[in-house]
């Protein structure tokens, strides 16, 4: 995290505490992230925005005419000393307007720039995202959120398309300070991979089931990057000797020396991340612990320790309720989203056997608890569901909610907010 951001606060706590001597045991973590209130936090942080448009033939009409007048209103709400841009490709890319702090002049010759703009032919989705994070990279600020936002609504069918090379070109943009946020309009666009495109580059992915929500989408988009309060976000993970560690949420863990590194991203005022982590412990003595720090890199430390037992107090010891209940989101999400890849496949029986599995799995240690027990009638339910041919835009709303479900975002993607 930069210096003028703040810290977050960290909360982390485990399944059970005791691991088994004679076994490789496995624990979950829960992290609870909670980034502080905008009161008391400096002057937010300037943005250096590129709105990245679709404007191929399949965005004539109103998708277009929307399009446009979303990025007209994201661009009234920046501040003189916010940067921005707008780029527009069909079959070849055109930059709009050349970044520039957003002063009255320049944000009233974009617009105008703007409104000319008609729908061409294909869709070179990678030259237009491109060429809007070189536009961002041209005044990339390291006290700013530097970000392109790409909006699309069909397939890349110009220039280079694998989803594998554009998620690794957004990592590595990501690493230079260029984050990556998409939106998806209607049925045909690759979900997956605006959604690889967005995890690896430290945005959000958005589904915009109709054109209508065009505008509520970007405008909610840019309205959380205004309200940035700590950029950069991390986890410190330090292990005892032959510990793994592993992400079962979507959040990315690296290698740094002896630690790892989780990678959160930038958090908004208030809001609340959960991170769930797996952790593989080697064969042990009785009555020996072992430990897990977690750290927010800036001393805000949470030690975690866990003592070798026998088998039968490893089978007697109390579950921690919220942690189980977090575990089950995680794992109900990521079958639901291999659901609809299997559903979409034509597989239609593997996918009602991966949903039927993970409702067998959540149910071992569900009893008593109502959200989970409640999981797991509705996978078994969608598991009938999932039996059989889909809509299109069926398998998009599910893919939707259900990664923001494991990203700790509410079913319109919107950031979660911690009560007061």
């Amino acid at each position: 995290m930069t210096a003028e951001t703040a810290t977050p606060t960290i909360h982390a706590r485990a399944d059970r505490r005791f691991i088994r001597a004679h076994d490789r045991s496995r624990r979950f973590v829960l992290v609870d992230v909670l980034a502080p209130p905008a009161v008391g936090v400096r002057e937010r942080s300037s943005v250096n925005l590129a709105f990245v448009i679709d404007r191929s033939g399949s965005m004539t009409g109103e998708k277009l005419d929307l399009a446009k007048r979303a990025v007209d209103e994201a661009i009234a709400r920046l501040e003189p000393r916010d940067r921005f841009s707008v780029v527009a490709y069909d079959d070849t890319v055109r930059v709009v307007a050349e970044s520039s702090l957003a002063s009255t002049a320049a944000k009233r010759s974009a617009v105008a720039r703007l409104r000319e703009l008609g729908p061409g032919g294909s869709t070179n989705l990678s030259g237009g995202w491109f060429t809007g994070c070189e536009q961002v990279a041209r005044f990339l600020e390291t006290e700013a959120v530097n970000r392109a936002l790409l909006l699309t609504d069909g397939l890349a069918n110009v220039g280079l398309i694998d989803r594998d090379a554009l998620a690794g070109h957004a990592a590595e943009l990501r690493s230079r300070g260029v984050s990556t946020t998409t939106f998806g309009v209607g049925n045909d666009f690759d979900e997956a991979l605006l959604q690889a495109m967005s995890d690896a580059g430290g945005g959000h992915f958005y589904y915009i089931a109709n054109p209508a929500q065009i505008r509520d989408h970007i405008a909610s988009e840019v309205g959380e990057t205004l309200e940035v309060v700590a950029r950069d976000v991390e986890l410190d993970l330090v292990a005892g000797d032959g510990i793994q560690v592993e992400a079962i949420s979507p959040h990315g863990v690296t290698s740094r020396g002896s630690r790892s590194i989780v990678t959160i991203g930038d958090l908004v005022a208030d809001q609340a991340v959960e991170v769930v982590l797996r952790v593989t412990f080697p064969y042990g003595e009785r009555g020996r612990e072992t430990g897990l720090i977690v750290g927010d890199g800036r001393g805000g430390d949470v030690r975690l320790t866990w003592t070798y037992a026998d088998d039968q107090t490893n089978d007697d010891q109390p579950r921690d309720a919220d942690v189980d209940r977090a575990v089950g989101r995680q794992f109900a999400a990521r079958a639901r989203q291999e659901a609809v890849q299997l559903n979409r496949d034509g597989r239609f029986d593997d996918a009602r056997r991966r949903l039927a599995g993970t409702a067998r799995r959540i149910a071992t240690y569900a009893d008593g608890d109502g959200e989970l027990q409640r999981l797991v009638r509705e996978l078994q339910a969608e598991g009938v569901t999932f039996a059989a041919p889909m809509p299109a835009a069926l398998l998009k709303e599910a893919h939707f909610v259900s990664a923001n479900v494991a990203r700790s975002r509410d079913a319109l993607g919107r950031s979660v907010r911690r009560s007061t």
